[in-house]
């Protein structure tokens, strides 16, 4: 069988791993519990979770088990940011509850059933308890703080102040990966690359203090052509939970990625298979729209089913003419433009009174927030330089303020 490894790099997954000779021998001579670690501070996973899900799904389909391990310890302690206007005091029926919600969004991509059925835990089990001096006893001694100062999630954090708690965590996080390997013989964590420093450390402890073998695995973040991170809407973050973001929006977003782009969305968001992403992707011209449809239909399939994606496909296709690409026009408009002139100016309108009407018949909005007011500013629902204006339910235009 092919080993899962050179599956992970041909589709573009992989950014940095530890002894990698050693532990290709590994996945392909035995099944290799891994894990993943998600913060549970919201009740839906987000397009950020995507690859390191994606990563997990792969892995199981080449025999090996996933561990999807939950913070809820980390969690029940607030946001570790240092910043108290974002604390989340959470409580234990809350990570619970989102604890279950995860779970079964993680079943559209793995199964926790059959051979090597992936699991779910969380590590409040074992860190709500935890007795701190032997904590100190048996972690901390493995751990260098001169090393961890220069580890490059501290050095970010250096200048506006690391907070205690901020220092503990890459302890938190080596045990977690200790107690899974002890408990579970997970040998392999998986992740992005932000967590590198972290998940290097549960790697070393395992191999200091069990004289054992222990990887680190951690994937490319899905950024646009600029560097900035993939999945910010004019709502905040793309989720997985239809009422956080719906299937429509979901579609839509993946449709409208840049053409740049569409090859390496197939390849990490999908399954389909590299000959035909490189049959779909080789035309660079407005042919690479027809990419860009199979694209979105293939993640919005994968988290809300076929059946869904195929309805809002048949929507999209209906709103844009058949062809699924959104109308853009750029104009000469500013905050204090008003929406009404802006309808005009934008041919959803054939007279202010017109704009009115529809406005007052609640059938405008500006991204994804409607207009009720007749005298409301473009300012007063977006300051970006690109959105989408909405009439009734058949007119989506792209602006772009010039």
């Amino acid at each position: 069988m092919k080993n899962v490894l050179d599956t992970l790099y041909e589709r573009g997954f992989i950014k940095q791993t530890v002894y990698e000779d050693d532990l290709r021998k590994l996945l392909g001579s035995e099944s290799v519990p891994f894990y993943v670690g998600f913060d549970p501070t919201a009740d839906s996973l987000h397009i950020g979770h995507y690859i390191p899900i994606m990563a997990m799904a792969h892995m199981q389909r080449a025999g090996h088990k996933p561990v999807a391990l939950i913070g809820g310890g980390t969690a029940m302690i607030g946001d570790p940011s240092g910043r108290t206007d974002m604390r989340s005091m959470m409580t234990r029926e809350t990570i619970a509850h989102n604890c279950e919600t995860f779970k079964e969004q993680l079943k559209h991509f793995i199964r926790f059933d059959g051979e090597n059925a992936a699991l779910i835990l969380n590590n409040a089990d074992w860190l709500m308890d935890l007795n701190y001096i032997g904590f100190l006893r048996e972690v901390g001694t493995y751990f260098s703080v001169n090393k961890m100062l220069t580890a490059e999630c501290y050095k970010a954090r250096m200048e506006k102040g690391l907070s205690f708690l901020e220092f503990n965590y890459m302890l938190m996080q080596a045990y977690d990966f200790l107690v899974l390997y002890k408990d579970h013989g997970v040998k392999l964590q998986i992740g992005g690359n932000d967590q590198w420093s972290n998940m290097l450390a549960g790697a070393d402890l395992i191999r200091r203090k069990e004289a054992a073998d222990a990887y680190a695995m951690t994937f490319a973040l899905l950024e646009t052509s600029d560097g900035k991170k993939m999945g910010k809407t004019a709502k905040g973050a793309l989720w997985l939970d239809a009422n956080k973001t719906t299937p429509y929006e979901f579609y839509q977003y993946f449709r409208n990625v840049e053409d740049v782009k569409v090859e390496e969305c197939l390849k990490l968001l999908t399954f389909v298979e590299l000959d035909e992403i490189a049959e779909l992707c080789k035309y660079k011209d407005e042919r690479i729209n027809e990419a860009k449809k199979r694209l979105a239909f293939e993640v919005t399939a994968l988290v809300h089913g076929v059946e869904v994606a195929t309805k809002v496909q048949a929507e999209a296709q209906g709103a844009f003419g058949g062809g699924g690409e959104m109308p853009t026009l750029s104009l000469k408009v500013n905050g204090e433009t008003l929406i009404v002139d802006l309808m005009i100016m934008a041919k959803t309108a054939s007279s202010k009174s017109d704009a009115r009407r529809v406005i007052e018949g609640g059938g405008v909005k500006i991204d994804e927030q409607k207009v009720a007011d007749v005298g409301a500013k473009i300012s007063d629902f977006t300051a970006k330089k690109e959105f989408v204006l909405h009439k009734g339910k058949k007119a989506h235009i792209k602006i772009l303020v010039e």
